[in-house]
């Protein structure tokens, strides 16, 4: 994978937040911690369009015969199966 080199502007506050986190022993360096908050940013991403996606189904899919006890007693009935 290729690597680029970027210069990146932080404020005061955003550095000394960042040097915290070093300093604890999160991070060992600055890119470390940037590598990791770009990760976090892109997972986020996906989840967000998962569940977009889940809900445009779900509008698309119409509305339900069944009742809201029979909708929760069925989410039950899952979460059990699935534990």
């Amino acid at each position: 994978m290729t690597t680029i080199r970027k210069t990146i502007t932080l404020t005061e506050t955003q550095n000394e937040w960042i040097k915290a986190q070093i300093d604890s022993g999160a991070y060992t360096n600055y890119s470390e911690l940037l590598h990791d908050l770009i990760r976090k940013a892109q997972q986020e991403t996906i989840e967000i369009e998962t569940l977009r996606a889940a809900l445009i189904e779900g509008e698309r899919s119409g509305l339900s015969a069944r009742t809201p006890q029979e909708i929760r007693m069925a989410v039950q009935r899952q979460k059990t199966f699935n534990a």
